[in-house]
């Protein structure tokens, strides 16, 4: 790192203040992405189990926090739950608990998303697993694309095939990992089969660079057992 852009940082740094979660609401159609793609089917299991939850006015009465972060212009920046909120979203539900970890509102939109990289706060990456710019990124959940391999991502850590991990988007390395392993008409052809053969995929050796892994002597585990990794903003779900 060079002196320039030290000072650059520690500017950057002296302008951020940390709000350790501060709690507020949201409107959800204003809730500004961090990533431009979530798993449409994930979307809609999340669905279905927000109609278990009690809904009234147009909002909901879930204990949940979303965490956020304040930034130009003063929009709310998810930091995590995409898919919480496009289910939100999709369902009609008009606000949310936030818990704002960083005000940024004063960095230009330049430092801002530099930051975010930095920090590992935004995942700029389209259905295909290519880094677009930051620019592209959805203005709106409503606005945020469909990535079938991150839906298998999730499926197959529900069945055990490795763990929640705290690293940032983790579960978008597993869905470029099976990505490459699995061509997308298998996958639209069966998705229960996918998930068969990215189980296997998932304890093999091949992944063991991937955060979360078990590996073969290890996947014992199942999705209704239970077992997570810790939250990477604790204290906010």
């Amino acid at each position: 790192m060079t002196v320039h852009t030290q000072t650059l940082a520690r500017d950057q740094n002296a302008r951020i203040k940390q709000l350790d979660g501060y709690s507020d609401s949201a409107l959800v159609a204003e809730l500004r992405p961090t990533q431009s793609t979530v798993g449409f089917r994930e979307v809609a299991r999340k669905r279905r189990r927000l109609h278990s939850e009690p809904v009234a006015g147009g909002s909901t009465s879930f204990r949940r926090r979303i965490p956020v972060v304040r930034g130009p212009g003063g929009r709310l920046f998810l930091l995590d739950n995409h898919h919480f909120a496009r289910a939100l979203y999709d369902e009609g539900v008009a606000a949310v608990p936030v818990a704002i970890v960083a005000d940024m509102s004063p960095l230009t939109t330049g430092d801002f998303w530099q930051v975010c990289e930095d920090r590992g706060w935004c995942h700029p990456y389209d259905a295909a697993g290519r880094r677009h710019e930051t620019s592209l990124l959805p203005g709106e959940v409503g606005e945020l694309t469909d990535d079938p391999f991150r839906s298998l991502a999730s499926a197959v850590r529900r069945a055990g095939g490795f763990v929640k991990s705290a690293a940032p988007y983790s579960e978008f390395g597993w869905a470029d990992f099976l990505r490459r392993q699995i061509p997308r008409a298998a996958l639209d052809a069966d998705f229960d089969q996918a998930v068969g053969t990215a189980l296997a995929l998932a304890i093999s050796p091949a992944a063991a660079h991937l955060p979360g892994w078990l590996g073969p002597g290890d996947r014992r585990v199942t999705y209704s057992a239970g077992r997570r990794g810790a939250a990477p903003f604790p204290g906010v779900y």
